[in-house]
């Protein structure tokens, strides 16, 4: 296992991706993480990440300083390499000019995290930084430089202690992925062997220890998340397992029969409806604010979930499909940084339960959640379903949420969906979904004059939901949609095309 600490780098969950690509566990914990929780994770090498703040700038984050005494192999990237360099001796300065982009990088030494390379070849990498390294703790050497950065990348062989200035996480960096292997395997010593099979058995031995000989409610929405979750509980405990469906009245069109007539025949008498979409709507009513609205429906899934477990009896655990994303955008992990949203499963949950929470997922993303579905023997149709936020369409109605604005985004989302379909791009984009405006704008139509609604079209391209890019969709697709939903749909009159990216924005638009 390889510790991840965070020090708020735009690029910190990609660090533990590379890693997990390799086979070899990987966990992102923030860098005020106590030394004693490190020694429960008892990792084989631990890397510190990239940030935002300068190293020399006051209440800069730093690691507690006995933390550089564990004993295993340490990997500072940009911001963390300063960090190491500072705590052991070094010097670090605001460099002469920031460097963003694309770098050459000159390798001193083929050893060790540049085994494979060759010296004084220049290596393309990429550079995120406004510091310099301008002097190595005694005993240290540097082994790499640039034009910009003198001291690119050092290292204390002794103490396998290494830094380097650029980012070998990112795409744009091409041979960083061979940087990240040396280090995990030539230094550290570990073994590639973290696969889905080894997941899933751990995972049910894990859900077997935690639950013992009780049952487990599992709250399943019919996706790729929850169905996965659902089906790795019922490896472990069989029929203990308990499925409820909850209607929130957020749901897509015919949302609800489906995910019915496919899980009624999956488990049989062990599944649950529940149509609360009256208490939902209930507690939504008035309420603009999204955070408002997230929390709202989180308290109402487990206040709906603990009557459920009441009413079936002896019920004392809650199964979950929450994934990793969903754990790093909810949580705060570096200093006076803000939570970017309350995801309705993290940030959304009470803090006092009945139920105590089973989450098989937790640690996952969602491409390795899809894998894991395969390996569960699950249909492709259900694996490859495109993610469906658990506050549903509350979030995709800006403002107050109503029946009638229900109806009409419901409308609107079920042509996106249709069209999507019929050009072959359903499966081979992240989402496509309707967002529905708080804005009305005036139109023509029937050579009348209109006031109507505004619909807005996202559509993106991801591989975990981290970082998303927008899709230049065909003209002619766009135009289809476009039409289709002002002409059919009662009450929208514009539709526009979202072309952000995330970052800066984050793909739902609350």
């Amino acid at each position: 296992m390889i510790l991840v600490l965070d020090f708020g780098s735009q690029y910190t969950q990609l660090i533990a991706r590379r890693i997990r690509e390799s086979n070899v566990y990987c966990e992102i914990h923030p860098f005020s993480i106590a030394p004693d929780k490190i020694a429960e994770l008892n990792p084989e090498g631990i890397i510190l990440s990239g940030g935002p703040a300068s190293v020399y700038q006051e209440n800069a984050p730093k690691v507690k300083r006995e933390i550089l005494d564990v004993g295993v192999p340490f990997l500072g990237i940009c911001y963390g390499m300063g960090v190491i360099n500072l705590a052991s001796g070094g010097d670090v300065a605001r460099a002469d000019h920031r460097e963003y982009g694309p770098a050459d990088l000159m390798i001193d030494s083929d050893a060790d995290l540049f085994y494979g390379f060759k010296k004084n070849d220049p290596v393309r990498v990429w550079m995120s930084h406004g510091d310099k390294m301008t002097a190595v703790p005694s005993g240290w050497s540097r082994i790499a430089h640039s034009g910009n950065s003198p001291i690119a990348a050092f290292a204390d062989p002794t103490r396998r202690f290494f830094g380097v200035q650029f980012h070998p996480e990112v795409v744009h960096t091409p041979r960083g992925k061979e940087v990240l292997d040396n280090f995990v395997f030539r230094i550290c010593g570990c073994k590639p062997d973290w696969t889905m099979e080894h997941f899933i058995e751990t995972s049910v031995q894990k859900i077997r220890d935690q639950v013992g000989n009780g049952r487990v409610l599992c709250a399943l929405s019919g996706g790729v998340d929850s169905s996965v979750a659902a089906t790795l509980v019922h490896r472990a405990i069989k029929d203990r397992l308990v499925c409820v469906f909850v209607n929130n009245g957020l749901l897509r069109e015919g949302e609800a029969e489906r995910v019915c007539q496919l899980f009624s025949e999956r488990f049989g008498n062990s599944f649950h409806y529940v149509d609360a979409s009256d208490t939902f709507l209930s507690d939504l009513s008035g309420i603009e604010d999204p955070e408002i609205k997230r929390k709202k429906i989180g308290y109402k899934f487990i206040e709906v979930f603990e009557n459920q477990a009441e009413k079936l009896g002896e019920i004392d655990f809650l199964a979950q499909g929450t994934l990793y994303p969903d754990v790093i955008e909810s949580v705060s992990f570096v200093g006076p940084s803000v939570t970017i949203k309350s995801h309705h499963n993290v940030g959304g949950l009470p803090s006092v339960m009945k139920l105590k929470l089973i989450e098989p997922l937790r640690e996952l993303f969602k491409d390795e959640v899809r894998i894991l579905g395969k390996e569960l023997g699950l249909p492709h149709e259900m694996i490859h379903r495109q993610p469906f936020p658990g506050p549903g369409l509350a979030i995709r109605i800006l403002g107050q949420v109503t029946e009638e604005r229900l109806k009409i985004l419901r409308a609107a989302d079920t042509i996106v969906w249709h069209e999507m379909r019929a050009a072959g791009l359903y499966e081979k984009v992240w989402q496509s979904f309707a967002v529905l405006l708080p804005i009305k704008t005036v139109g023509v139509m029937g050579d009348e004059r209109s006031y109507e609604n505004v619909v807005a079209l996202r559509v993106v391209e991801s591989l975990d939901g981290m970082t998303a890019d927008w899709v230049p969709l065909p003209a002619d697709l766009l135009s289809r949609i476009s039409n289709r939903i002002i002409n059919e749909v009662r009450g929208v009159n514009r539709v526009v095309y979202d072309i952000s990216s995330k970052p800066p924005a984050t793909i739902e638009w609350e």
